[in-house]
């Protein structure tokens, strides 16, 4: 008889019960199973750990486990059956969590072990999915993030299109990112960053990707932006800020890679020229167009612009080297750079190497591979081995400094210092990041200047004479008496300005103080001007023309007085110190210029037949009471003092300024302060002591009466027209050696580089501490190259600044395009086997055209990808001949190594030729302005 078929309920709870049976023989006990959980290293009662996971389990399925294994029977009806957190969701279709769920209320946390026990164990329901939750450390306390945060992604080409994503507060911003690339399907290749918008509605950057989203700030509910850059290297964020420049462009243009002009946005060539010469640096270029400084930023180092300064270049190359720009506009790199460095503010002209060296350490310090700095005690070498100290000075050095910029630029000194007194010798070595080496200076320069014979039918002449750079005015003096025949004794040298005698220079007084701008003047005396008592040498007097302002008259002061023409030094004989021997001399001195009135149009004064100018020069000055009062009325002068008695001159004191006052002064020779009285009859100017800014009398000033006299002719209007030709006065002739230039022989630059590790003794402002003597030291320095760079920067320091002057040497500087031989200078021993190590070829320089207050620059570089050298100009770019590239203009050279350069030719890089040649442009890659 065949065999019934059991009932299908009763086969199914069969199974069911097969199967619990299998499972519980799979579970350890119930004690062990209760340890696990509860009291074990990867229990609950485990203390939290920021950033590790925990689980959230339904409270009471967990309260029914508890019953299950505490009641210690495992047939027992209380098994919990799968881990079934159904009643903490708000729904079954996105899994969200209810609000305000209670901890211990409505649910238990357990930690990841614990969590994959209880799931090996028991099972979870179908379809549900794991409550993960991060372990967040807030300021004071760690806690279990049960909430995450709710973040909105959309990309800046859609942002209609929003995904709503959660992220625990412990995630990293670059978490983010990575989830938003995969979610909108962004190619590797692609550059994206993220912007967020704060509660004001204002988009903020996330520079800093490795920091977690609470450190970041960022709240449920935020609107995350993910921006992908264009393939003109610009991002779509900051076209509005550029369009003008994007507007002129072809957008279907493509030219060669890294040939792109910078526009000026004023006065920032200096800049351009800088930036040129950094974006032709091959590996430096590679670094930022592969994005190997994304993961080299440091955001949090105190000496560096959080990143922002080395994602502003980055941005910058990118453009530059996309090959879809003809010039870009660097507003942002330049605003950016005027935030972190106030002196690169606004728009004056600066200095291109200035600028590359806050910008080479800015960029290192953004890049610094160091997060946090150790203190490093450096160490003097204390008659230890040149290379046991300097492996200690680079390693020490990179324990605080380790960047692409280190990797590429630094290079190593030795600096030897010997005390001058004991003889302690100081060895110590230390990083530089480029050279600046002197020019050798001409120690002579060429001097224009005005020479005024006292001949009155000669005219000034004008001379170039050489003189010691480091002389005083006494040698002036003697280089003019070769071509004048006047004895050196016999000039005063003045520096004119403004119709008025700026300066009057002693024979003592250095040259320097002397600047090329200056009008110098040299008049021919027969006297000086500092009057000695009891002396029977001619007085020397300076005198100045003026002429009185006929749209106004205001009671002869000095308001309606205006300078006029060339100031005059004149000798006067002191038996002629009188106010009519004086007008007499001045006549016979300006007698080329102007015209003496004849005797009929003498008649036509004020006051006729006074008698012969003759009768006037022999009549006594004090014979006359009525002219004695008109004098006085003309105006206080220096007559009202001079009658000082020797016994009130004691009386005064040193303090009063009487004791210093002039002997012809003291003589009484000049018994007012203007002449002619009223009662003379008319000349063709008057005389009057003034300051010596020939601007007022000097009777206004009391200090000024007890110093030498100025003396001013002051000319009326019609008198000036009739009788002074001013013509003839401006009037000079040129010396011969007016067309003298001083030859400047080139100089190569191993002259520079040997004046540069040249020994030299310290300055004033700057000595040296001695351990030896305990005291600051004048110690002899010298300079040696231990280590040299990758890439070799050699600054000409073409500006020399004194206290006195500033100038610019034009010196030509001839330096090589290719195997700059550095193999002398470098004391290391060297590797033999490997002469390339010292070894230098030419890859880009910046040039400086003009003077001290103006000027404009521009760079030469050498293209990495093609070898062709290009010359930028701002915005213009053009391809030269390596011919064109040395000039005087030079003034920041850059040099690579040549076994980076064999390195990066070899099969499979990037990099430029090994040797890269002067060829011309290819018309089908290239095109240039």
């Amino acid at each position: 008889m065949a065999a019934v078929a059991a009932d299908p309920a009763a086969a199914a709870v069969a199974a069911a019960a097969e199967d619990l049976e299998g499972q519980r023989e799979a579970m350890p006990g119930l004690d062990d199973q209760w340890r696990q959980i509860e009291n074990s290293e990867s229990g609950r009662e485990r203390p939290l750990r920021a950033g590790e996971s925990w689980f959230l389990v339904e409270q009471r399925w967990y309260k029914q486990w508890e019953a299950y294994v505490q009641g210690g029977d495992q047939d027992a009806s209380t098994f919990p059956g799968c881990i079934n957190n159904a009643e903490l969701f708000e729904d079954q279709m996105a899994w969200r969590l209810k609000e305000g769920l209670v901890e211990g209320e409505d649910y238990v946390l357990l930690p990841e072990a614990a969590w994959h026990y209880l799931v090996s164990w028991y099972g979870l329901e179908p379809g549900q999915p794991p409550i993960e939750r991060k372990v967040i450390e807030l300021p004071t306390i760690q806690k279990v993030e049960v909430y995450p945060l709710e973040l909105l992604l959309v990309q800046h080409s859609d942002m209609d299109t929003a995904l709503t994503i959660q992220f625990s507060s412990a995630d990293s911003v670059e978490l983010v990112s990575r989830t938003a690339r995969e979610q909108f399907l962004v190619e590797p290749q692609e550059d994206t960053r993220l912007w967020v918008k704060n509660s004001e509605g204002s988009l903020d950057r996330l520079y800093n990707t490795h920091v977690t989203l609470f450190e970041a700030a960022i709240e449920t509910g935020q609107l995350v932006i993910m921006e992908s850059r264009n393939k003109d290297g610009t991002w779509p964020s900051s076209q509005l800020r550029v369009m003008s420049s994007i507007a002129e462009e072809d957008e279907d243009f493509q030219g060669q890679p890294g040939i792109c002009g910078l526009t000026n946005l004023g006065n920032t060539c200096f800049m351009n020229s800088a930036l040129q010469c950094l974006s032709n640096v091959p590996q430096l270029t590679e670094y930022f167009l592969n994005n190997r400084y994304l993961d080299e930023l440091n955001f949090r180092n105190p000496l560096g612009m959080k990143g922002e300064l080395a994602e502003a270049y980055a941005d910058l190359v990118k453009q530059a080297w996309s090959g879809y720009h003809r010039s870009i506009v660097p507003n942002v790199f330049k605003n950016k750079v005027g935030h972190f460095a106030s002196q690169f503010l606004g728009y004056q002209q600066h200095d291109s190497q200035e600028l590359l060296s806050f910008l080479l350490d800015g960029l290192h310090e953004d890049l610094n591979r160091v997060k946090k700095k150790e203190y490093v005690e450096l160490c003097d070498a204390a008659g230890r081995p040149d290379q046991e100290v300097a492996q200690e000075a680079w390693q020490n050095h990179k324990r605080r400094n380790d960047s692409v910029i280190v990797d590429t630029f630094h290079g190593l000194f030795k600096s030897t210092l010997v005390c001058p007194d004991c003889g302690n010798v100081s060895v110590t070595f230390d990083p530089f990041c480029y050279l600046s080496v002197p020019l050798p200076v001409c120690h002579k320069r060429v001097l224009e200047v005005f020479f005024v014979p006292m001949d009155p039918r000669r005219k000034p002449e004008q001379h170039r004479v050489v003189v010691p750079k480091k002389g005083n005015i006494s040698d002036l003096c003697v280089a003019l008496s070769k071509h004048t025949g006047v004895a050196p004794d016999k000039m005063i040298v003045a520096d004119v300005f403004s119709h008025r005698f700026y300066k009057l220079y002693q024979l003592e007084d250095p040259l320097s103080g002397i600047l090329d701008r200056d009008d110098i003047f040299v008049y021919e005396v027969s006297g000086r001007i500092e009057a000695i008592e009891g002396s029977r040498d001619d007085i020397v007097v300076p005198v100045y023309l003026r002429e009185r302002t006929p749209a106004r008259d205001y009671n002869n002061s000095y308001y309606g007085l205006m300078l006029f023409g060339h100031p005059l030094l004149v000798s006067v004989p002191r038996d002629r110190f009188s106010w009519e021997g004086l007008y007499n001399i001045l006549m016979y001195r300006l007698s080329r210029y102007v015209t003496k009135p004849s005797s009929d149009e003498e008649d036509d004064g004020d006051e006729k037949g006074e008698g012969e100018e003759g009768e006037r020069v022999n009549k006594d000055r004090g014979e006359d009471d009525e002219s004695e009062e008109e004098e006085k009325e003309e105006g206080p002068g220096p007559s009202a003092r001079d009658g000082l008695r020797d016994a009130e001159l004691e009386e005064a004191g040193p303090s009063s300024g009487a004791a210093r006052r002039c002997p012809f002064l003291l003589d009484n020779c000049l018994r007012s302060s203007r002449w002619p009285p009223r009662r003379r009859r008319k000349q063709l100017f008057t005389l009057q002591t003034v300051n010596s800014n020939g601007t007022s009398d000097r009777t206004t000033c009391p200090e000024e009466v007890q110093t030498q006299p100025y003396i001013a002719m002051d000319w009326e209007p019609e008198m000036k027209r009739r009788y002074y030709d001013e013509v003839e006065a401006e009037g000079y002739v040129k010396h011969d050696c007016v067309g003298y230039v001083l030859k400047k022989a080139p100089v190569q630059l191993q002259e520079c580089i040997e004046l540069f590790t040249t020994v030299e003794t310290l300055e004033k402002e700057n000595p040296w501490y001695c351990s030896s003597c305990k005291q600051h030291q004048l110690a002899t320095k010298k300079l040696d190259l231990w280590m040299l760079p990758e890439i070799l920067i050699i600054h000409l320091k073409r500006f020399s600044f004194s206290k006195f002057s500033r100038e610019k040497l034009d010196t030509l500087v001839q330096f090589p395009i290719r195997d700059l031989d550095f193999s002398e200078f470098v004391i290391k021993p060297q590797n033999e086997s490997a002469p390339e190590l010292y070894k230098y070829d030419l890859i880009a320089v910046s040039n400086h055209y003009g003077g001290m207050r103006d000027g404009h620059y521009t760079t030469f570089a050498c293209n990495k990808d093609s070898g062709q050298w290009h010359y930028f100009d701002d915005n213009s770019v053009s391809p030269v001949n390596e011919n064109q590239i040395e000039s005087k203009a030079a003034y920041v050279l850059f040099y690579q190594r040549q076994d980076v350069l064999r390195r990066q030719a070899q099969p499979g890089s990037s990099g430029p030729p090994a040797s890269p040649t002067c060829s011309p442009p290819n018309p089908e890659f290239m095109d240039v302005n």
